[in-house]
């Protein structure tokens, strides 16, 4: 049986945080102490002297203490599910139960990595196009608010009438002078009721099923969510965790409402006797027909863990195709995007002073 996650430990300070390089470490290195020879709490202590994370340096030091009292890791573990979670804690737990904490702890470790690699090859494909977008908007408003200002006086001297570009341009400008402090008001009041609204469950739910929807983004969204489950599960039958109970996990640590949602559905629905299968098949918009089409199969057969984690490194490497596909199709058209900004700056000035030289030949 898995360990239910109940705390009453207070955490070190409110903004305490333990990355998951840190946990990865603890796991791989503790699995590596322990098949050398040496005792857990020997272990810990090691790991322990050498952390830099202050408030994980504590919890450690209750750990230590706590195991050196008789109790088990896992049990230890457990009053920080906010710092460890059902996963970390439930395979540490399978490992002390079995006798192979030190393959659990480096199996956890390996997991982990993957989990954390996919996870930054999904961020580092969003955070692309922000970036040539930032650049865009960077190299548009030094033009317009360091090069434009110093020219507009020699425009206004001749009293030409200046093309439509121009008149636009300079339209801008002055709006965002003279409306700087609002404009800056306005964008952050939006950003923080965006954000305030997001902590509400229904529409949080709503956004999060919602960004499905788009165009190769909500394909990479589905993919990603369908690695991670189908990883996490497959991690977990194997280990001998029952499905109602891996399930459970799952939802745990799942950050997306919709899929939290689908997963606790599937739960009551396995619970009353009906198959995971039955119930993603009417999630498309979730789980990839394929998906659903492997797990019937693995459910029928037995298989469903050894499906599982073939479903995971299946939907990691389409993963990996989708982010390239993003990548090439984006680049392009931010780079069009950034041309057609700079272009008609440069329009806006040159045609201008175009006219200037023609009037001063004649």
């Amino acid at each position: 049986m898995k360990l239910s996650l109940k705390s009453n430990i207070t955490l070190p300070n409110p903004f305490f945080h333990v990355s998951n390089q840190e946990k990865i470490f603890f796991a791989q290195h503790l699995a590596m102490i322990i098949k050398s020879g040496m005792s857990t709490i020997e272990g810990i202590e090691l790991i322990q002297n050498q952390t830099k994370n202050t408030g994980f340096k504590k919890i450690l030091g209750t750990v230590i203490k706590d195991v050196q009292n008789g109790q088990f890791l896992s049990r230890t573990l457990n009053k920080y599910p906010n710092v460890f979670g059902a996963f970390f804690i439930n395979m540490i737990r399978l490992g002390e139960t079995s006798g192979t904490l030190s393959e659990n702890l480096l199996y956890l470790s390996q997991e982990m990595r993957k989990r954390q690699q996919l996870e930054s090859k999904v961020r580092s494909a969003m955070i692309y196009p922000v970036i040539i977008l930032i650049t865009t908007i960077s190299i548009t408003s030094g033009i317009i608010f360091f090069v434009i200002p110093k020219i507009l006086p020699i425009f206004a001297s001749l009293k030409i009438t200046l093309p439509l570009t121009t008149r636009i341009l300079i339209g801008s400008i002055s709006f965002v002078k003279d409306y700087f402090l609002l404009l800056i008001i306005g964008i952050t009041a939006i950003v923080f009721a965006v954000a305030w609204f997001l902590r509400i469950p229904s529409i949080r739910y709503r956004w999060d099923r919602g960004t499905l929807t788009l165009p190769l983004l909500g394909k990479i969204s589905s993919y990603y969510h369908t690695a991670n489950i189908t990883r996490t599960m497959g991690v977990l039958l194997k280990s001998g965790i029952k499905i109602i109970d891996a399930l459970e996990i799952c939802t745990s640590i799942m950050t997306n409402s919709a899929y939290r949602k689908a997963l606790e559905e599937t739960r009551d629905q396995v619970q009353r006797g009906s198959t995971i299968y039955k119930y993603f098949a009417t999630q498309e918009r979730l789980f990839p027909s394929m998906a659903t089409r492997i797990i019937e199969i693995g459910e029928r057969t037995g298989n469903l863990d050894t499906n599982l984690n073939y479903l995971s490194d299946f939907y990691e490497n389409e993963l990996d195709e989708l982010i390239k596909n993003l990548t090439s199709t984006i680049e392009p058209a931010m780079l069009l995007l950034m041309g057609a900004l700079v272009g008609f700056v440069a329009i806006s000035i040159i045609t201008p002073i175009y006219q200037i030289t023609q009037s001063l030949s004649h």
